[in-house]
């Protein structure tokens, strides 16, 4: 049985995706295999349904590696503009902010992977949601979201919960 020129494509992006040291943009990737990006989603999308365990992050694709630390839950509430302040709270505390979950009335949970690490990752973050005039996930839900972090010790999510509550954005769990 011989591989055709697509498949062949595909396996090249899981070993780009493997040796990548971050996220890999669908344009990059077009460009790198002279496709167009629509051709790059679906290729993805055809590996994932193959078992690959890649995230769309908002810098890129890369694949669900397990970090170091260990993941919470922390519930949080604010205004769209107060998105950047939050998200610097948590990566300011040492935290990963891996996503951001919202409860859909008709979707059921959404979620969108984030994976921001540092005060850089945010800045481009919030630069991408301005320049495509994109609305957080939490407009949906009257600014209520959870976010999932990646933390490398307990300490690391008092100063988050503690950052966050000093800036009125932790969810008042004494509802």
């Amino acid at each position: 049985m011989t591989m055709s020129g697509a498949q062949t494509r595909r396996e090249a992006i899981a070993r780009v995706l493997e040796d990548a040291g971050g996220p890999v943009s669908a344009t990059a990737l077009a460009e790198r295999f002279s496709v167009s990006r629509q051709i790059i989603v679906g290729d993805i999308a055809l590996l994932r349904a193959a078992g690959a365990e890649i995230l769309a992050t908002p810098r890129g694709y890369v694949l669900d590696r397990r970090e170091e630390g260990t993941t919470y839950t922390v519930a949080c509430v604010h205004r769209p503009e107060e998105m950047e302040a939050e998200l610097n709270a948590m990566v300011d505390a040492g935290a990963q902010v891996v996503d951001v979950v919202v409860e859909h009335p008709v979707y059921g949970q959404l979620t969108g992977i984030l994976g921001l690490r540092s005060r850089y990752d945010v800045q481009e973050f919030i630069q991408r949601v301005r320049r495509e005039e994109a609305r957080p996930l939490s407009d949906l839900t009257g600014g209520i979201h959870l976010h999932t972090i990646r933390c490398l010790d307990k300490e690391i999510l008092y100063r988050v919960r503690e950052s966050l509550q000093k800036a009125g954005f932790l969810l008042d769990t004494t509802i």
